[in-house]
């Protein structure tokens, strides 16, 4: 497939994730994209593609028109085209359709796919993308994605950036690490993401979480198996320490012995 002259939904994804360098060889003919013929996973996505929009429809009892329709659009000198996998009918959303591994997560799928989906979006002018997902070859998940106009406009000027690489010809030197961005604003099924790592007694409370932890399981374990000693026949089995005592329903209290 032909990758010089414009953005894509792939480029934005790899631009937002800092792999600029090898994009930028390609966009500058330097070197040809990567040959996807023989990527397993790639072809399965392709040959499943049309199933996964089928079982889309058929869990949301709703139509899918416009399949594989380009958008283009030329936005600060920047060309771009965005082939939509298909657009509602009667509604202004669009699906896309992703075959993923078997272990991986609905919310990982729709974080690394975010700057594709927003391009998209922006490119069609709809409000809104349904994810929809194969894991493997036995699971399938789907979630709506909100436009986000502030994490579009990240998108844009980090595409508008590097497309002046391309043009110039200057390396994109420490374009390497992912661009921030506000993704976690953008609602999913209508529910955000929110980073606590600045809030103090969030903090606090993790410390204490991931230091009781241990004793929580063996606390838990010992009361299970001190339950386990009981007779059917016993109604209370005690020593120094603590006593355990059947109630009239047959459940099993235990309490500490009072020195």
């Amino acid at each position: 497939m032909e990758r010089k002259g414009f953005i894509g939904g792939s480029d934005a994804v790899k631009i937002m994730n800092g792999n600029w360098y090898e994009l930028w060889q390609i966009k500058r003919g330097i070197i040809e994209p990567e040959d996807l013929s023989h990527k397993v996973a790639v072809q399965m996505g392709i040959q499943t593609e049309d199933m996964n929009l089928g079982w889309f429809e058929k869990e949301y009892s709703k139509k899918i028109l416009e399949k594989q329709d380009k958008y283009t659009r030329t936005y600060n000198g920047v060309p771009y085209v965005g082939t939509l996998d298909g657009v509602l009918e009667d509604t202004n959303d669009i699906v896309e359709a992703k075959h993923t591994f078997a272990h991986n997560t609905l919310d990982k799928v729709c974080d690394y796919y975010m700057a594709q989906v927003q391009l998209y979006l922006w490119l069609s002018n709809m409000d809104g993308a349904y994810m929809s997902v194969f894991f493997g070859n036995n699971r399938w998940e789907c979630a709506y994605i909100n436009k986000h106009d502030s994490y579009i406009g990240v998108v844009l000027d980090a595409c508008t950036d590097f497309w002046a690489h391309v043009e110039s010809g200057d390396e994109p030197i420490g374009h390497d690490q992912p661009i921030a961005s506000p993704i976690n604003q953008i609602p999913i099924d209508d529910m955000i993401k929110r980073d606590a790592s600045a809030d103090n007694h969030f903090t606090y409370l993790a410390q204490e979480y991931i230091e009781f932890e241990p004793a929580a399981k063996s606390f838990e374990s010992a009361k299970k198996d001190l339950k386990a000693i009981v007779a059917d026949n016993e109604r209370e089995v005690y020593s120094e320490l603590l006593t355990i005592r059947r109630d009239k329903r047959g459940a099993l209290r235990i309490s500490k012995r009072s020195k």
